[in-house]
């Protein structure tokens, strides 16, 4: 059962994507122009997703993915072109609405069900292979290992994730980030993690047993830092 922590967090963002920031998500993952800086993050963002689509088979025929808060849906169409049953879910509406809209004529039909609603929701099934790209970074590291944990025990092959990277510089600039004024849509606050953290409680949570951390990959790019993990079943 998810924690309280967990949904307290689950619905500040759902909040924030679903009412406030969906219409520049929504820019920011098309090819319309942006500034400098968000086409940084639009760039790192490309970067992490081609390395998350090479950690899976290039023919995925026969085997169901999951998109864990798929945005506006471009890893889901990728794995459908390699032939996976996806399920792409996420907790804003309106970032499943653009996700439907662009994967029409982009994907093989019927291929990808979407889905607004709890990654952690047991009736999305079981699957393969797990990708969750810049969704965890939102919720404290424990946290997030937990929702790990819980994804583990519908998952038979890999579980690849995202996290942020805590470095010198970042630290910084988070904490002068906190220090200015901001209003009440204001989005929700992102957890730093060192990679040595992250293995750690990994090694610590008793859901993940069967489980061993396999690659990993770093995008620096402006604005946009991010690391990967690649859990592989032991």
């Amino acid at each position: 059962m998810p924690t309280p922590a967990y949904e307290q967090r689950r619905g500040q963002v759902e909040t924030y994507f679903d009412k406030v920031a969906a219409a520049n998500w929504s820019k920011l993952t098309s090819d319309a122009p942006v500034s400098g800086i968000r086409a940084t993050v639009r760039a790192g963002r490309e970067r992490m997703r081609a390395n998350l689509l090479g950690w899976l088979p290039e023919d995925l025929t026969g085997q169901r993915v999951l998109d864990a808060g798929c945005g506006t849906g471009a890893f889901a169409v990728e794995a459908a072109r390699r032939g996976a049953e996806v399920v792409a879910v996420d907790l804003s509406s309106s970032l499943i609405a653009v996700a439907e809209e662009r994967a029409r004529g982009e994907a093989p039909a019927g291929t990808i069900s979407f889905v607004a609603g709890d990654l952690l929701d047991a009736a999305l099934g079981a699957f393969d292979h797990v990708v969750s790209m810049d969704a965890l970074i939102h919720y404290a590291p424990p946290v997030a290992v937990s929702i790990l944990a819980r994804l583990a025990e519908r998952t038979s092959q890999r579980i690849a994730f995202t996290f942020v990277p805590r470095t010198a510089a970042l630290s910084v600039m988070f904490a002068v980030g906190r220090c200015l004024p901001h209003s009440n849509d204001r989005a929700p606050r992102i957890s730093l993690v060192t990679p040595d953290g992250i293995k750690r409680l990994i090694g610590d949570e008793a859901g993940l047993g069967d489980w061993r951390v396999g690659r990993g990959a770093r995008v620096n790019s402006g604005f946009y830092a991010s690391e990967a993990l690649e859990l592989v079943r032991r």
